[in-house]
């Protein structure tokens, strides 16, 4: 959405440069990414943020990467300046009375 990105002449060079790839992603890729990230890893990044992982996923779902190759993503934004995003993506609490048949009962339906 960001129509004439005020580094973008930086950005091409740097792509230029490095042999690298410029791609766009979707917001339900970024989505996807910003949940992976926090579930298997415990990062919490703003969404912005994900969309280096969310290009890396797609890249290497096209066989962009070759085998034992290392890539890295720059996750710079917290996910603290986004907090609506994670409450609106993240499953709502469940409430129990505090008695441990009704969490046995709870985990039991859950796993």
């Amino acid at each position: 959405r960001i129509g004439h990105p005020a580094s973008w002449k930086n950005a091409v060079a740097a792509r230029d440069e490095s042999g690298g790839r410029i791609d766009a992603v979707t917001d339900e890729e970024i989505i996807d990414a910003y949940k992976l990230i926090s579930s298997k890893e415990g990062v919490f990044c703003e969404p912005a943020s994900a969309a280096s992982l969310a290009g890396v996923i797609k890249l290497s779902k096209e066989g962009y990467f070759r085998d034992g190759e290392t890539v890295v993503c720059t996750l710079t934004g917290n996910g603290l300046k986004d907090p609506d995003t994670a409450l609106n993506v993240s499953a709502k609490p469940v409430r129990v009375k505090a008695d441990v048949s009704e969490i046995e009962n709870l985990l039991e339906d859950i796993l």
